[in-house]
């Protein structure tokens, strides 16, 4: 795989795009791997890459249904923060948060990650209490962060509404500036490329219809187009669809699906340069390299695999912007979509060995799967070299719902879940 370098980028220009190369294979599946990994969104191929790179594992190979990055990889808001409230989360994040600060560099694909700070809006006296309670706990992780009051809020993002006069007015927020967003599509290519030139094989359009269990170990996986489909260690990452691949294993997650929407507006010129969130009124902006407005929403209440969700959904997460924004309030939206989210009674992702022995899954990820990409594959693809957790993802297993040992990050998930 040939590096990509400013030098090249003239190169192309002047032989009219071209002779680009392919950005992977696309290799007929061998009989057996080592390892073999669901699912060919962001955590599932940067797990691959991170396999692959750091664990001499080449005999990999990554199997999505569809085409990789289809998933929710392209169906979020490319928000990447790392201010959690538990030590457990805060550290597993913040881990992601360093890989994304070098991972263009690492990839030698720009994935287009811009530090352009996250701000968490409180409107209420407890929601203050909880920013500098999670502020606080941050700083104690060396996490940065800071607690601004209202007249902060209005200098940094002057198009808000700060004043008294709004149904919930705003009081402050949680800061923090090494926060920011990411191209999702951009990452997903990258990790592809970069899993690629490590020898993994890439298989796309191929589904998954069972796991093959003999003894108590998995042994490979059922596939429609290319049959049965030997493994040493499987590792599941599907996202919403996590529930079906457990059962098709034989016992149960402690999971729900849900839709989860977003919106792109029309293009207009830069009036945004930070993201916005809050979890009071429920919406949240940024806004895209483009000039799009970037709107993302809370889950819809009701259990399901539908990639559209609800106009209710729509009609409440666009009062809250324009309540918030009101020089929005003529903007045209062009595309709405859903995304579909696995959520957990803790807010917390699993990350976990399974009653199957050479079974593995990383799910359950909610509303925070995009801005945890690099770490959730980093810690996962030590998982499946070493088949056991390590310190980062010790506290994510399965068996936490028995035990009671949970972590409740549902006052920082950004949205209810």
């Amino acid at each position: 795989m040939n590096r990509f370098s400013g030098f090249g980028l003239i190169k192309q220009a002047f032989q009219h795009q071209e002779h680009w190369q392919r950005m992977w294979r696309n290799p007929k599946p061998k009989k057996h791997y080592d390892v073999i990994i669901i699912g060919g969104g962001g955590h599932g191929l940067a797990t691959a890459y991170y396999l692959a790179k750091l664990h001499d594992k080449i005999n990999v190979a990554v199997i999505e249904k569809g085409w990789i990055g289809g998933g929710n990889t392209g169906r979020n808001t490319t928000i990447v923060r790392s201010n959690y409230l538990w030590d457990e989360a805060a550290n597993l994040y913040e881990h992601a948060m360093q890989l994304w600060e070098g991972l263009s560099q690492d990839l030698n694909y720009n994935v287009m990650f811009s530090q352009r700070g996250v701000m968490n809006l409180g409107h209420n006296q407890q929601d203050m209490r909880d920013i500098q309670r999670r502020v606080t706990a941050n700083r104690l992780n060396g996490i940065d962060g800071e607690v601004l009051d209202a007249q902060q809020c209005a200098e940094i993002v002057p198009i808000m509404d700060c004043s008294g006069n709004t149904r919930y007015p705003i009081m402050g927020a949680s800061w923090q500036p090494r926060a920011g967003v990411a191209r999702h599509d951009a990452v997903a290519w990258g990790f592809a490329r970069g899993a690629d030139s490590y020898g993994v094989d890439i298989i796309q359009q191929t589904e998954v219809t069972d796991i093959i269990i003999e003894d108590g170990a998995a042994v490979g996986v059922q596939t429609k187009q290319h049959g049965i489909i030997g493994a040493n260690r499987i590792g599941c990452v599907t996202a919403g669809n996590s529930g079906v691949l457990a059962g098709y294993a034989g016992f149960e997650l402690p999971i729900e699906s849900h839709p989860l929407q977003a919106y792109v507006s029309e293009p207009i010129k830069p009036i945004l340069d930070t993201v916005v969130m809050s979890n009071a009124v429920h919406g949240y902006m940024s806004q895209s390299d483009k000039g799009d407005l970037v709107i993302g929403a809370g889950i819809d209440g009701y259990v399901g695999y539908g990639q559209r969700g609800s106009y209710s959904v729509i009609e409440h997460t666009m009062q809250a912007i324009i309540e918030l924004f009101p020089v929005v309030s003529r903007v045209h939206m062009n595309r709405q979509w859903g995304g579909i989210v696995d959520t957990t009674p803790d807010a917390c992702p699993i990350i976990s060995k399974t009653p199957v022995e050479n079974l593995f899954f990383n799910c359950g990820w909610g509303t925070g799967g995009f801005k945890a990409t690099p770490g959730s594959g980093h810690v996962f693809a030590d998982m499946l070299a070493t088949g056991e957790p390590n310190t980062l993802s010790n506290a994510f297993n399965y068996w936490r719902f028995q035990t009671g040992a949970l972590i409740d990050e549902h006052g920082a998930a950004g949205v209810a879940h």
